[in-house]
């Protein structure tokens, strides 16, 4: 197998939990013109018809699934998506996640929880259904954020925590999957990236926080796609348990 070919997905099937918008979009076009089949999964289940129809358009197989991952039975329903469309799933990537921008000292309970129970406990339930009838070979990727390990000068205290939570998730589903089940378990750290969760930002925060970005500007959503493809793709066989730093350099400025 020659060094180009290891990054191909062909005969592969891959989840992509979040898949209804922003980077689920780009990770799932590019997994599919690495060669992968798709399920896509999200709450929003009428925006992921044109997500289907851009997977089709690359030559590959979609089916979409409306997926609540902070419910567990959605996450099995999913994976079963899998199973009954394309008889086996190969990669998971845990994509799904919300934020939210509120003082330490005003967040509710409820809030809170939202946010850790979507971005943390979704993404663990949508792995343990998977590694459940995933093959050896197969990877799970975890999306986490560069706020894991650096502050962003905003009040995110539930996204920071969860974010956070997901690199430990990380570590302990591949320490424990890897060895016995041949299953690579990595996380994504993504910085600044175009999307509509950056679309949300207060005027003027992305020119403030810029000057931390060593590569000057805000990532494209194709280039942690790349990235993605690289963690879950033969190229990354000796990867697991690991994190994936893609922000421009924003962690070490």
């Amino acid at each position: 197998m020659g060094v180009l070919d290891r990054f191909r997905l062909d005969g592969r099937v891959a989840v992509v939990t979040g898949a209804s918008s922003g980077l689920g979009v780009a990770f799932a076009t590019a997994l599919a013109e690495a060669g992968a089949d798709l399920v896509l999964g999200a709450r929003r289940a009428e925006r992921l018809e044109a997500v289907r129809a851009a997977v089709e358009e690359r030559g590959r197989r979609a089916v979409a699934v409306r997926t609540d991952v902070t419910r567990p039975e959605d996450c099995r329903a999913l994976v079963d998506a899998a199973l009954r469309a394309f008889g086996r799933l190969d990669i998971l990537v845990n994509n799904a996640g919300i934020s939210g921008e509120r003082p330490a000292t005003e967040e509710t309970p409820e809030q809170f929880r939202e946010v850790v129970d979507t971005n943390l406990h979704g993404s663990y339930w949508t792995a343990q259904a998977a590694a459940a009838v995933m093959p050896p070979g197969s990877a799970i990727v975890n999306v986490s954020s560069v706020l894991a390990l650096v502050t962003g000068g905003l009040p995110q205290a539930a996204y920071s925590a969860s974010k956070a939570g997901l690199l430990g998730l990380t570590r302990d589903l591949a320490q424990q999957w890897t060895p016995g089940r041949g299953i690579r378990v990595n996380a994504l750290a993504p910085g600044l990236f175009s999307s509509p969760m950056t679309d949300g930002y207060a005027e003027g925060y992305l020119d403030a926080v810029l000057p931390r970005v060593l590569v000057g500007r805000i990532g494209r959503p194709e280039e942690l796609a790349a990235a993605l493809v690289f963690l879950v793709s033969d190229a990354a066989s000796y990867l697991t348990g690991t994190t994936l730093t893609v922000d421009g350099g924003t962690h070490i400025a």
